[in-house]
C-alpha cells in the first residue's frame, strides 16, 4: 500500500506501470490462491495493468486459464508482463489488443476466448476510461459519447457476445466505482457511465438468475493504477487518495480478491446483483 502522499506525476494515455512512482503493488506476490476457480476460464478486459493485471494474476493463482483484453500498443510491455505473471501460476494466458469502443472487437475478444479457452466460465468486464472537466460545460459530446462507448457500450457488447458461452454455474463481474454510488464533479461522464453499469449488473442478475449464472459488481474507491497519472496529470496525482478514511489510495493487489469472492461458487454462491464497495471507509448511505 501506498506508505506516503503519492507525489505529483503525470504521462501519455492510456498510461504504463513502469514509469509509476511508487509502483504500484498489483502482482499478488503475498497472495496464496486455495484452488477456488480451479480449470475455471477466465476472460477479462482490461486486464494488463492495474486492477486488471490483479484480477489475472489472483484467478491464476486459483487455478484458472486467462484471457484478457488490452488498448494499444502503448500497452503492450505490461500485457506481456501480466501473461509472465500468469504463466508463473502453471496456467494458459493469452492477450489480445484492441478496443472495447468497437462492437467488433469485443466479438473478436470472446471468440478468441473461445478458441483458446473452449469456453468462459468467468467474465470480468473491466476495461474503463476517464477524463476530467473542470467544469460541465466543457463536457463535449465527443468525450461523453467515448466514456460511454468504453465504459458502458463495451460490457454491453461483450456480455451479450460472452453469453452464449458461460454455463450454468458461470459468473460475470462488472467493474464500477465509487464515483456511480456518488457522482463526482470533474469525473460527471465516467461517474455517469459508471452507475449505468452497476444497474445493468443489478438488471443481469435477474435476467440471468433462470439461467444459473450470477451477476456482480466490483465498485472501488482510489486505487494507484496507470489510469490515473495519465488521466488525472499532476494536479489530478498529487496526494491521490488521501480523502478517503484511511487516508490514502489502495494498491490493486488490495482490490482483486473481491473479483475473487464473487467470481468463485465456492465464496459466494448465494451472492447475484450485489456490489462490493473497497472503498478505504467511506460509509455509503443507502
Amino acid at each position: 500500500m501506498p506508505e506516503k502522499p503519492l507525489p505529483a506525476q503525470s504521462q501519455p494515455y492510456p498510461g504504463r506501470t513502469e514509469p509509476m512512482d511508487p509502483r504500484p503493488r498489483d502482482e499478488m506476490r503475498d497472495y496464496e490462491g486455495r484452488g477456488l476457480l480451479e480449470g475455471k476460464r477466465a476472460l477479462i478486459t482490461g486486464g494488463d495493468s492495474g486492477i486488471g493485471r490483479a484480477v489475472s494474476v489472483a484467478f491464476a493463482k486459483e487455478g484458472a486459464d486467462v484471457v484478457f483484453g488490452y488498448l494499444d500498443e502503448e500497452e503492450e510491455e505490461d500485457a506481456r508482463h501480466t501473461e509472465e505473471l500468469v504463466r508463473e501460476q502453471g496456467r494458459k494466458a493469452v492477450s489480445v489488443r484492441g478496443d472495447v469502443a468497437d462492437e467488433s472487437f469485443c466479438s473478436h475478444l470472446v471468440r478468441r476466448a473461445v478458441e483458446e479457452l473452449g469456453g468462459i466460465d468467468v467474465l470480468v468486464t473491466h476495461a474503463g476510461t476517464q477524463k476530467p472537466v473542470d467544469d460541465f460545460t466543457g463536457l463535449s459530446t465527443e468525450q461523453l459519447r467515448r466514456t460511454f462507448d468504453v465504459n458502458v457500450m463495451g460490457v454491453f457488447w461483450t456480455v451479450r457476445e460472452a453469453l452464449e458461452h458461460i454455463p450454468e454455474g458461470g459468473s460475470i463481474v462488472i467493474t464500477g466505482s465509487v464515483n456511480g454510488l456518488r457522482g463526482n464533479k470533474s469525473l460527471i461522464d465516467y461517474a455517469a457511465s459508471k452507475a449505468a453499469v452497476m444497474n445493468l449488473s443489478s438488471s443481469l442478475a435477474q435476467t440471468l438468475m433462470g439461467r444459473g449464472i450470477r451477476v456482480n459488481c466490483v465498485a472501488p474507491g482510489p486505487v494507484w493504477t496507470p489510469l490515473i497519472p495519465a488521466t488525472l496529470g499532476e494536479r489530478g496525482t498529487e496526494g491521490f487518495g488521501g480523502q478517503a478514511p484511511m487516508g490514502r489510495a489502495a494498491d490493486p493487489d488490495e482490490i482483486a480478491p473481491s473479483y475473487v469472492f464473487f467470481a468463485s461458487g465456492r465464496t459466494s454462491s448465494y451472492y447475484s446483483g450485489e456490489t462490493l464497495a473497497p472503498i478505504g471507509g467511506e460509509i455509503q448511505s443507502s
